[in-house]
């Protein structure tokens, strides 16, 4: 298929602190965006040549964004399927509703995982009280932790059970959504790939990245990951086979933890987001294409940009709440990228930017 050319516009459902990164990429390589949001303060509307305000689920809305631009994608994926079916028909959506469907359900993403033969947390649904006190009964391991299978981010929609008696206070808080029970998987790090999968079905990853977490919400990532080569490319290889298995297009990252297992590294899928990722931020001034680029290279049918490091390594910091009010620190540190979103109010646990730095050596 020809490739979108510069003026071109891009359709973005989405108008958060990633769409607003997809259209300033978009922009350098010549092509408009359109962003597509319900949210009338979305940053994203301030670096796009158009936009739309109106509910996803909008369809007279959504058949005039799709005779407004030329293919469309996604920033998140809590975006409906019936939204990206219903464009499709009509215009190229990438990726498709095929890989949002699968991220969108965790008991989708384990069972993809197994199926390929990753190893994961032992996990079981549950749909009612009585299904999470059936599978506690025949065994299954305590601590654990129930999350719903859909719409939980940075730590929402989660419950521990440390003991049997916290079942029904997990339950409680799942609030009747179909969920999935998941062994505690004794961890050392935790790492992603964050890849693209191109039109034609060239993968390119970048380096694989350790994360850093604080109150559930990434505080900082590392690449290269310290990592053995045979793990991260095991890494990489894992996540070629869910793209290939997925038709997708576009970047994506998983999740994995890392095992320890006498001696020996050991990798567990943990979750997939599909699209651009927050682990991948520091490939915007580490990396000769950044994260946003290469999706939109992918989502516009153009040839994949190189994945190479600019410096040894890289490093990406969240400037998470009140850390935004030290852009003045951080714009006077030489060697320091500074990242700002554009949101207006700097909210306890909201993600405001990122700090960006280039590292003399890999990190160890």
């Amino acid at each position: 298929m020809t490739a979108f050319p510069p003026g071109s516009t891009i359709g973005i459902l989405g108008g958060g602190q990633l769409g607003r990164m997809l259209a300033l990429a978009a922009g350098r390589l010549g092509l408009k965006s359109h962003i597509y949001a319900p949210e009338a303060d979305s940053p994203a509307f301030d670096v796009a040549a158009s936009h739309t305000i109106a509910a996803y689920e909008d369809e007279a809305q959504l058949a005039k964004f799709a005779k407004w631009v030329d293919v469309a994608t996604y920033e998140f994926e809590n975006i409906p399927v019936s939204t990206v079916e219903f464009l499709s028909a009509r215009i190229p959506v990438r990726p498709g509703a095929k890989a949002l469907a699968c991220a969108q359900d965790r008991m989708n993403e384990k069972s993809l995982a197994r199926e390929l033969g990753a190893m994961t947390a032992d996990f079981s649904a549950i749909d009612s009280f009585a299904d999470l006190e059936n599978v506690l009964d025949k065994g299954f391991a305590v601590p654990s932790v129930l999350k719903t299978r859909r719409l939980g981010y940075d730590g929402k929609g989660q419950a521990k059970i440390l003991a049997r008696a916290d079942a029904e206070a997990a339950w409680t808080a799942m609030r009747d959504q179909p969920s999935i029970l998941e062994s505690f998987v004794n961890f050392r790090a935790e790492v992603s790939v964050v890849a693209a999968r191109a039109l034609d079905g060239t993968f390119k990853a970048f380096d694989v990245t350790e994360n850093e977490h604080r109150n559930h919400i990434l505080h900082r990532s590392v690449a290269p990951a310290p990592l053995n080569a045979d793990v991260a490319a095991e890494a990489v290889a894992i996540a070629e086979k869910i793209a290939e298995k997925l038709d997708y297009v576009g970047v994506f990252a998983i999740e994995f933890f890392i095992v320890p297992d006498n001696g020996h590294d050991r990798l567990f899928v943990n979750e997939m987001a599909p699209r651009v990722h927050n682990s991948g931020h520091w490939t915007m001034d580490g990396a000769l294409t950044s994260q946003f680029e290469q999706h939109i290279r992918a989502v516009a049918g153009w040839p994949l940009g190189s994945t190479g490091l600019n410096a040894p390594g890289a490093e990406m910091i969240n400037l998470i709440g009140d850390d935004i009010l030290t852009w003045e620190k951080i714009a006077a540190e030489p060697g320091a990228f500074f990242h700002h979103y554009g949101k207006k109010d700097a909210r306890p646990g909201r993600k405001m930017g990122h700090v960006n730095r280039l590292l003399p050596k890999k990190p160890a």
